[in-house]
Protein backbone atom coordinates (compact mmCIF):
# COMPACT_ATOMS: atom_id res chain seq x y z
CA UNK A 1 0.00 0.00 0.00
CA UNK A 2 1.44 3.57 -0.76
CA UNK A 3 0.66 6.10 1.39
CA UNK A 4 0.02 9.53 -0.34
CA UNK A 5 -0.53 13.12 0.90
CA UNK A 6 -2.08 16.03 -1.11
CA UNK A 7 -0.84 19.51 -0.37
CA UNK A 8 -3.15 21.99 -2.31
CA UNK A 9 -4.63 25.13 -1.08
CA UNK A 10 -7.72 24.76 -3.56
CA UNK A 11 -9.82 22.60 -1.27
CA UNK A 12 -11.81 21.27 -4.82
CA UNK A 13 -8.25 20.25 -6.40
CA UNK A 14 -7.04 18.67 -2.92
CA UNK A 15 -10.86 16.73 -3.56
CA UNK A 16 -10.85 15.75 -7.10
CA UNK A 17 -7.11 14.17 -6.89
CA UNK A 18 -8.33 12.38 -3.47
CA UNK A 19 -11.33 10.98 -4.96
CA UNK A 20 -9.02 9.97 -8.14
CA UNK A 21 -6.62 8.31 -6.14
CA UNK A 22 -8.73 6.47 -3.57
CA UNK A 23 -10.19 4.35 -6.11
CA UNK A 24 -6.96 2.79 -6.51
CA UNK A 25 -6.48 -0.22 -4.13
CA UNK A 26 -2.68 0.31 -3.99
CA UNK A 27 -3.01 3.71 -2.96
CA UNK A 28 -3.62 5.35 0.46
CA UNK A 29 -4.32 8.66 1.10
CA UNK A 30 -3.40 9.67 4.73
CA UNK A 31 -4.16 13.10 4.60
CA UNK A 32 -4.67 17.03 2.57
CA UNK A 33 -3.86 19.95 3.53
CA UNK A 34 -2.50 23.14 2.64
CA UNK A 35 1.13 24.81 2.09
CA UNK A 36 1.55 25.50 5.84
CA UNK A 37 0.26 22.05 7.28
CA UNK A 38 2.61 20.33 5.33
CA UNK A 39 5.65 19.47 6.82
CA UNK A 40 3.68 18.33 10.24
CA UNK A 41 1.57 16.50 7.89
CA UNK A 42 4.94 14.40 6.96
CA UNK A 43 5.66 14.21 10.21
CA UNK A 44 2.60 13.01 11.58
CA UNK A 45 1.75 10.42 8.90
CA UNK A 46 4.95 9.68 7.05
CA UNK A 47 3.75 9.53 3.30
CA UNK A 48 5.05 7.40 0.82
CA UNK A 49 4.37 10.34 -2.16
CA UNK A 50 3.16 14.15 -1.61
CA UNK A 51 1.66 15.33 -3.84
CA UNK A 52 2.95 19.32 -4.03
CA UNK A 53 1.31 22.57 -5.70
CA UNK A 54 3.81 24.49 -6.25
CA UNK A 55 2.12 28.21 -6.11
CA UNK A 56 0.13 28.59 -2.39
CA UNK A 57 -0.27 31.73 -1.43
CA UNK A 58 1.31 31.18 2.87
CA UNK A 59 3.55 28.68 1.82
CA UNK A 60 4.57 28.35 -1.67
CA UNK A 61 5.73 24.50 -2.49
CA UNK A 62 9.41 25.53 -2.85
CA UNK A 63 9.67 26.63 0.70
CA UNK A 64 7.57 23.46 1.56
CA UNK A 65 10.48 21.77 -0.53
CA UNK A 66 13.32 23.47 1.77
CA UNK A 67 11.23 22.48 4.68
CA UNK A 68 11.24 18.56 4.01
CA UNK A 69 15.28 18.84 3.63
CA UNK A 70 15.08 18.51 7.67
CA UNK A 71 13.35 14.91 7.90
CA UNK A 72 15.21 11.85 8.39
CA UNK A 73 12.97 10.39 6.21
CA UNK A 74 11.73 12.32 2.84
CA UNK A 75 8.81 11.03 0.62
CA UNK A 76 9.26 11.18 -2.74
CA UNK A 77 7.66 14.44 -3.87
CA UNK A 78 6.01 15.56 -7.42
CA UNK A 79 4.79 19.31 -7.96
CA UNK A 80 1.81 19.83 -9.53
CA UNK A 81 2.10 22.46 -11.61
CA UNK A 82 0.01 24.25 -14.66
CA UNK A 83 1.98 26.02 -17.91
CA UNK A 84 1.90 28.96 -16.22
CA UNK A 85 4.12 27.92 -13.67
CA UNK A 86 6.82 25.47 -15.46
CA UNK A 87 9.44 28.50 -14.39
CA UNK A 88 9.59 26.93 -10.47
CA UNK A 89 10.20 23.57 -11.76
CA UNK A 90 14.08 23.71 -12.60
CA UNK A 91 13.98 25.23 -8.74
CA UNK A 92 12.01 22.06 -7.40
CA UNK A 93 14.28 19.91 -9.19
CA UNK A 94 17.09 21.44 -7.38
CA UNK A 95 15.68 21.20 -3.79
CA UNK A 96 14.47 17.33 -4.60
CA UNK A 97 11.15 16.98 -6.54
CA UNK A 98 11.17 13.95 -8.18
CA UNK A 99 7.95 14.57 -10.94
CA UNK A 100 5.91 17.45 -12.37
CA UNK A 101 2.85 16.37 -12.83
CA UNK A 102 -0.07 19.11 -14.31
CA UNK A 103 -3.33 19.44 -12.78
CA UNK A 104 -5.29 18.26 -15.93
CA UNK A 105 -3.71 14.98 -15.67
CA UNK A 106 -5.64 12.12 -16.62
CA UNK A 107 -6.85 9.50 -13.64
CA UNK A 108 -5.53 6.83 -14.72
CA UNK A 109 -2.30 8.67 -15.44
CA UNK A 110 -2.10 10.38 -11.79
CA UNK A 111 -2.57 6.66 -10.22
CA UNK A 112 0.64 5.52 -12.39
CA UNK A 113 2.25 8.18 -11.49
CA UNK A 114 1.97 7.63 -8.42
CA UNK A 115 3.22 4.19 -7.44
CA UNK A 116 5.90 5.40 -9.88
CA UNK A 117 7.88 7.59 -7.31
CA UNK A 118 6.82 5.57 -4.50
CA UNK A 119 8.74 2.80 -6.39
CA UNK A 120 11.60 5.38 -6.62
CA UNK A 121 11.16 6.36 -10.26
CA UNK A 122 10.70 10.08 -11.50
CA UNK A 123 7.52 11.14 -13.59
CA UNK A 124 7.15 13.96 -15.92
CA UNK A 125 3.68 14.83 -17.07
CA UNK A 126 3.55 15.07 -21.27
CA UNK A 127 3.53 19.06 -22.54
CA UNK A 128 6.23 19.87 -20.26
CA UNK A 129 9.21 20.87 -21.77
CA UNK A 130 12.06 19.69 -20.41
CA UNK A 131 14.03 22.47 -21.45
CA UNK A 132 12.46 24.74 -19.17
CA UNK A 133 13.01 22.57 -16.10
CA UNK A 134 16.81 21.89 -16.76
CA UNK A 135 18.70 24.37 -15.35
CA UNK A 136 21.84 23.67 -17.11
CA UNK A 137 21.75 22.81 -21.13
CA UNK A 138 23.20 19.48 -22.01
CA UNK A 139 26.14 19.10 -23.90
CA UNK A 140 26.17 15.67 -24.08
CA UNK A 141 25.82 14.00 -27.77
CA UNK A 142 24.49 10.82 -28.07
CA UNK A 143 27.26 9.27 -29.44
CA UNK A 144 28.59 9.76 -26.14
CA UNK A 145 26.54 7.43 -24.37
CA UNK A 146 26.87 3.53 -25.36
CA UNK A 147 23.63 1.88 -26.66
CA UNK A 148 22.77 0.32 -23.32
CA UNK A 149 22.84 3.62 -21.90
CA UNK A 150 20.65 5.14 -23.81
CA UNK A 151 18.41 2.33 -23.02
CA UNK A 152 18.48 3.29 -19.62
CA UNK A 153 18.22 6.31 -19.57
CA UNK A 154 14.98 6.08 -22.10
CA UNK A 155 13.53 3.71 -19.46
CA UNK A 156 14.25 6.33 -16.71
CA UNK A 157 12.74 8.99 -18.09
CA UNK A 158 9.49 6.72 -18.80
CA UNK A 159 9.59 6.59 -14.52
CA UNK A 160 10.69 2.66 -14.69
CA UNK A 161 12.70 1.53 -10.84
CA UNK A 162 15.84 0.14 -11.32
CA UNK A 163 14.63 -2.99 -11.16
CA UNK A 164 12.12 -2.22 -13.99
CA UNK A 165 14.59 -1.21 -15.88
CA UNK A 166 17.39 -4.29 -15.54
CA UNK A 167 14.30 -6.37 -16.09
CA UNK A 168 13.44 -4.60 -19.70
CA UNK A 169 17.39 -4.43 -20.64
CA UNK A 170 18.38 -7.58 -19.47
CA UNK A 171 20.82 -6.97 -17.47
CA UNK A 172 21.34 -6.98 -13.19
CA UNK A 173 19.89 -4.35 -11.28
CA UNK A 174 24.00 -3.19 -10.30
CA UNK A 175 24.94 -2.97 -13.90
CA UNK A 176 21.94 -0.52 -13.84
CA UNK A 177 23.46 1.56 -11.28
CA UNK A 178 26.53 1.60 -12.64
CA UNK A 179 24.97 2.91 -16.47
CA UNK A 180 22.83 5.14 -14.06
CA UNK A 181 25.87 6.96 -12.70
CA UNK A 182 28.12 7.09 -16.00
CA UNK A 183 25.54 8.95 -17.58
CA UNK A 184 24.65 10.94 -14.58
CA UNK A 185 28.55 12.42 -14.62
CA UNK A 186 28.50 12.73 -18.12
CA UNK A 187 25.62 15.37 -17.81
CA UNK A 188 27.47 16.83 -14.69
CA UNK A 189 24.38 16.48 -12.73
CA UNK A 190 23.41 14.55 -9.58
CA UNK A 191 20.37 13.05 -9.69
CA UNK A 192 17.99 10.76 -11.57
CA UNK A 193 15.33 13.38 -12.04
CA UNK A 194 17.83 15.88 -13.64
CA UNK A 195 19.53 13.26 -15.51
CA UNK A 196 16.21 12.52 -17.37
CA UNK A 197 15.39 15.90 -18.14
CA UNK A 198 18.65 16.54 -18.92
CA UNK A 199 18.93 13.98 -21.83
CA UNK A 200 15.26 15.37 -22.76
CA UNK A 201 15.89 18.38 -23.09
CA UNK A 202 19.10 17.62 -25.49
CA UNK A 203 16.65 14.96 -27.80
CA UNK A 204 18.51 12.17 -26.37
CA UNK A 205 15.46 9.89 -25.76
CA UNK A 206 13.71 10.09 -28.99
CA UNK A 207 13.41 6.35 -30.72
Amino acid sequence: MTSVLIVDDEKLVRFGFQLVLSASPDIDIVSTCEGHEALAAVERHEPDVVLLDVRMPRVNGLEVLDQFRALERRPAVAMLTTFDTEEYLGAAMEKGAAGFLLKDIAPESLIHAVLVLAAGGTVLAPGIDPRRITTRPSQVPATDLTTRELRVMRSLARGMTNQQIADEVEVSVGTVKEDLSSVLGKFGVSTRVEGALAAQAAGLLDG
